[in-house]
């Protein structure tokens, strides 16, 4: 773990991280057996980590088009919301991916920081996006992500929230 101390960044980025986890929470409660009142940690303590290696397996299955295997970081039953997606199950996470990726890009995900706790993984990064459509210029937005692990199976992805971009303005 990386110490530092307390600055404007880290307190900007504790703001983010609160106003974005609060709907994904709620959207996670409603999707599980638990209700938003259920008892639960006050707080969760995380700790800055080196990408875990399902982690980067799964990016590399999206910027390579394989679609294989790295997809075995989610439980069979999981959820993803990424941007507008709505997906059920791991094989409808990876067909979403899959359509929407091979039919308008190329992508490369860079992920700069990570931050693991026993039920929930955040991440930040980059991801270069290089259209099809030649058109478009290449871009590369800004990435969070919050994977909320499996209370079954703690190893898989029981939900995925997470947002790109905007890829301008």
């Amino acid at each position: 773990m990386n110490d530092s101390s307390f600055n404007r960044r880290h307190m900007l980025m504790g703001i983010a991280l609160a106003a974005t986890s609060a709907p994904a929470l709620d959207a996670l409660a409603a999707s599980t057996d638990q209700s938003p009142t259920t008892p639960g940690p006050a707080s969760v303590t995380f700790t800055r980590m080196t990408p875990p290696a399902w982690l980067m397996a799964f990016w590399k299955e999206i910027d390579d088009k394989t679609w294989g295997k790295g997809f075995d970081c989610f439980a069979e039953d999981a959820i993803a919301h990424l941007g507008v997606s709505d997906w059920h199950g791991r094989e409808g996470i990876r067909k979403g991916l899959r359509d929407f990726v091979d039919r308008n890009l190329t992508a490369h995900h860079d992920v700069v920081e990570y931050w693991d706790s026993p039920r929930l993984k955040v991440f930040r990064g980059f991801v270069t996006m290089v259209f099809n459509d030649k058109s478009i210029p290449t871009a590369r937005p800004a990435m969070t992500h919050f994977f909320y692990m499996d209370d079954k199976d703690p190893a898989k992805v029981k939900a995925w929230y997470g947002s790109v971009g905007p890829t301008s303005f």
